[in-house]
């Protein structure tokens, strides 16, 4: 066998460019396929993550597309927390705004909440404190900024007991900042950062006073464990037009399959991708059978000799298996590594975490060496078949 490797080493160095050719095009489909992997999970984990810093976790209710005379109102906000299905439920407005400080303007998602935001929507309270029921009853002007525009501000991430001012209905009011909330996914953030708006949160009271409303816009709803969300969502509703006398007044979002709907696209993206990068693995495994069939027509004398002292038909044909193999599995080799490292450092350019597929590099690996066996099968035969005599009157 050491024999064999030494022999297969030494016929696979008389030809380094084109052996590292074929190594080469092995490399990329492997590396291209692991690094699809890998974005993906990151993406995935991006996803996730933004999505549950939003609360996308329960349901949403509003009123229906169309229907502008119909209003969530406190009776209605009451009628859902009664529920046997509802854990937690509060308002929610929001409205898109401009906010500055001393330093530094920009756009703003301004949020409306009350003192149960953080058991539903999932503010992650980095400094501070979160808006309280005293807040709301008072109409407080205070509010939660994201940690990006603390930083932006004012190159820090704590900036509590700092002034904010914040357009409301056309008019700047200053706000008090008394919690920092952590912003969502990092690498959302490095992607789209200068295109998604700070996001900024203040009693949901105080934002009906500037705005001269005495409704919300929606109702968050937190179901309890075990709870059906989309048999939960209609019973609300059913609940709602009963309690409005009217039908078919409001709607309810599935937050959670939303975002399992998000998720499926970005699967989908991810398995035309990594088709994509399998199709240009399998033209590199093709390009094995041809620069191993090109092998056996020069090596073909050499072959003849071979066989004329003693050597074996199998003897040829795991000699040139083994050539075929060493290229898939050299070039699986710096595939994997070139893999991780662009994932790596492309982790590092974005400040998230590597999410790592090491089920996508055994079956890319498992794929290649496969691939390289089955098109390194008939230029062995070939080269295994071939009769002394013939070969010995070959040039």
């Amino acid at each position: 066998m050491g024999d064999l490797f030494r022999s297969a080493f030494k016929n696979l160095g008389r030809k380094r460019v084109r052996t590292s050719l074929t190594m080469l095009g092995i490399s990329i489909g492997v590396a291209s396929v692991i690094l699809i992997g890998n974005i993906s999970q990151c993406g995935t984990d991006a996803l996730t993550t933004e999505m549950d810093s939003l609360g996308l976790s329960g349901l949403s209710i509003s009123a229906a597309p169309g229907n502008t005379g119909v209003l969530l109102s406190g009776t209605d906000l009451d009628l859902v927390r009664r529920s046997s299905s509802v854990e937690q439920a509060m308002p929610l407005m929001m409205q898109t705004t401009d906010m500055k400080t001393k330093r530094v303007s920009s756009k703003a998602l301004l949020w409306g909440i009350d003192s149960d935001a953080s058991r539903i929507i999932s503010l992650n309270v980095l400094f501070g404190r979160s808006i309280s029921s005293m807040d709301v009853k008072s109409s407080s002007n205070v509010c939660l900024v994201d940690e990006n525009f603390s930083k932006s501000a004012y190159g820090r991430s704590n900036i509590i007991g700092k002034n904010v001012s914040i357009l409301c209905a056309g008019i700047l009011e200053d706000f008090q900042v008394v919690g920092v909330v952590k912003t969502g996914s990092g690498l959302l953030q490095n992607l789209i950062g200068d295109y998604i708006p700070t996001f900024v949160y203040i009693p949901y009271t105080t934002m009906q006073d500037a705005l001269g409303k005495d409704y919300f816009d929606q109702i968050a709803v937190k179901v309890k464990p075990g709870t059906n969300v989309d048999a939960a969502g209609a019973g609300l509703i059913s609940s709602l037009d009963r309690s409005n006398s009217i039908a078919n007044g409001f709607v309810s979002n599935n937050l959670v399959k939303q975002k399992d709907g998000l998720t499926n696209i970005l699967g989908m993206i991810t398995l035309i991708l990594s088709a994509v990068g399998a199709i240009s693995l399998l033209v590199a495994s093709l390009s094995i059978m041809t620069v191993m069939l090109v092998s056996v027509n020069e090596r073909t004398r050499e072959i003849g000799i071979k066989k004329s002292i003693g050597a074996r038909r199998r003897d040829i044909l795991f000699e040139f298996l083994l050539e075929a193999l060493l290229i898939t599995v050299i070039g699986s080799v710096i595939g994997v590594v070139a893999g991780y490292g662009l994932s790596f450092l492309g982790a590092i350019y974005l400040h998230v975490a590597l999410g790592l597929r090491w089920d996508i590099m055994i079956l890319t690996v498992g794929f290649a060496l496969l691939t390289g066996i089955v098109f390194g099968v008939y230029p062995a035969f070939k080269a295994s078949n071939l009769k002394p005599v013939d070969a010995l009157r070959m040039e």
